[in-house]
């Protein structure tokens, strides 16, 4: 089981390269567990749509 730690470094390292599927998985079961990291997933996602259509469309 992951920490939240490391949680949250998968989450920002998806933002830059595809996780593996052993990644994926146990960052998922996380998320599905932990309300904490479920907002902070949440978060990243409305913070890099919000730097897409100001910035002209970050990848």
């Amino acid at each position: 089981m992951l920490s939240c730690r490391q949680a949250t470094e998968l989450m920002s390292q998806e933002q830059d390269r595809p996780l593996s599927l052993p990644e994926r998985l146990a960052l998922q079961l996380h998320v599905w567990i932990c309300a904490g990291c479920t907002n902070y997933r949440h978060q990243m996602q409305v913070l890099r749509a919000a730097c897409r259509r100001i910035g002209g469309g970050l990848p």
